[in-house]
């Protein structure tokens, strides 16, 4: 009786959940030591811990309430005979559908973006705490604009860039240099103010990237991916290493502030948080234009040729690296102005900051929205940072920051094999595969974008 059960599958079920149970109370609990190297392990299932707040309990209580709340749900699914496919579809046809009268009609369209933007100029207004005003432009609009970049090079051109972050580092350490924050002198001696700094920083990473895809780009896939990942680890290495030019890991000296003078008009950004919102914001909506507008254009379908099949389209007369290059640098503009503004508001800049890490953080921000999708993308990074910027200030439930990327990690697993497409999936994307499962158009169509 016993045997016949261990094989049921409901004992394989309660065991997946209990192993499971156990391997997260493990990866979130305390740490131990080299004195009582088992005393992590023991605590993580003895150490007193909040049940949502109501009251104490040890830990192990707490996770095995959760295991048999999530049990319960999924049990209740099944009694109400609810398909899995068709729950993990929820969200995507909730998207599609909120979607739908904006993407079909110019006027309905127009109008929510004018109201989203409202919305934006008006969050300062209602956000009034410190730490959420530091963090919409920390936290929240520079990763925007980071996620935007990373996606032209992986939604858009389809290649996989682990060092996505170096271009980040070059656009803050460009600022620093010509600000004369830097051990290495000052272009011609002369210290610019970081407003005049961010056409200078957003060129040297646009060249970056293309010195970059010049020697490399002719390389596909994995070997992509490995030599962008080299080149992010070289640049954050020199930045450590050379103290005569970069300040080395002591970081550099205190960059400037904004400050705008032409003629009467003089504006000086101080220390509030507030105005370099507003100065994101405004890239970031001029960086939407751009990419959109890129998008629909030869260069975007150039770049769907490519990513879809880069021999097909070479075919047909494309230059796969002219594209592959063009990608990088442009990816690469949005995250050199990211860099500009970082190096001005937080007065310093340190290589620990630009970590590979950095790179996966906004990787699973565009895979979480939906490669190539750029209403998915930025509203990918707004959950996906504001969730996480939460649960490191007001650590619920145990949450230690340390296990961030753990968490990023699992949610980047979780939507590569339930939901591959994103949040909200690109329409050209979605129309492309619909399109080749019902087995219509041509190859030329799909490669040209004359599709109707």
């Amino acid at each position: 009786m016993i045997k016949q059960w261990l094989g049921s599958p409901l004992a394989r079920r309660v065991g997946t959940t209990t192993a499971l149970a156990v391997l997260l109370m493990v990866m979130t609990g305390p740490s131990g030591s080299t004195s009582q190297p088992t005393a992590g392990f023991v605590q993580s299932f003895s150490e007193r811990s909040s049940f949502f707040g109501l009251f104490v309990t040890q830990r192990w209580l707490v996770w095995a309430a959760l295991a048999l709340i999530v049990s319960a749900l999924i049990r209740v699914a099944k009694w109400l005979k609810s398909d899995y496919a068709e729950m993990v579809a929820i969200p995507g046809r909730l998207a599609r559908s909120a979607q739908a009268p904006f993407q079909t009609k110019k006027p309905v369209r127009f109008g929510t973006y004018g109201v989203l933007m409202i919305v934006a100029i008006l969050l300062p207004v209602f956000v009034t705490d410190g730490f959420w005003q530091q963090s919409l432009v920390e936290q929240v609009a520079i990763f925007v604009l980071l996620a935007l970049g990373l996606n032209v090079v992986v939604g858009f051109a389809g290649l996989l860039d682990l060092g996505f972050v170096a271009f980040y580092a070059i656009g803050a350490y460009a600022t620093a240099w010509v600000t004369g924050a830097l051990p290495a002198a000052a272009p011609f001696g002369v210290h610019l103010d970081p407003f005049w700094a961010i056409p200078i920083a957003i060129a040297i990473a646009m060249a970056s990237g293309v010195l970059l895809g010049i020697p490399t780009l002719r390389l596909r896939g994995d070997y992509l991916a490995i030599v962008t990942l080299g080149f992010g680890e070289i640049v954050t290495i020199f930045l450590n290493n050379e103290y005569g030019i970069t300040g080395g890991s002591t970081g550099s000296h205190q960059v400037p502030h904004f400050t705008f003078h032409v003629g009467p008009i003089k504006y000086a950004w101080g220390l509030g948080p507030v105005p370099y919102y507003y100065l994101t914001l405004g890239f970031v909506v001029l960086f939407l234009i751009i990419f959109s507008r890129l998008e629909h254009s030869r260069v975007g379908r150039s770049w769907t040729a490519i990513r879809e099949d880069e021999v097909a389209a070479e075919s047909i007369g494309i230059n796969p690296l002219k594209y592959k290059v063009m990608a990088f640098a442009i990816g690469a503009a949005s995250a050199g102005f990211a860099g500009v503004m970082t190096a001005a508001q937080t007065n310093f800049l340190s290589p620990q900051t630009f970590l590979l890490s950095f790179s996966i953080n906004i990787l699973v921000l565009v895979i979480f929205g939906g490669m190539g999708s750029i209403i998915g993308v930025v509203c990918g990074a707004l959950l996906v940072q504001v969730v996480s910027t939460w649960m490191d200030h007001y650590t619920p439930f145990g949450f230690q920051s340390q296990d961030l990327y753990m968490y990023l990690g699992a949610i980047l697993v979780a939507m590569m094999i339930f939901r591959p497409a994103g949040l909200i999936p690109a329409r050209r994307r979605k129309r492309e595969i619909a399109m080749s499962e019902a087995g219509e158009g041509h190859m030329d169509e799909m490669l040209t974008g004359d599709t109707p």
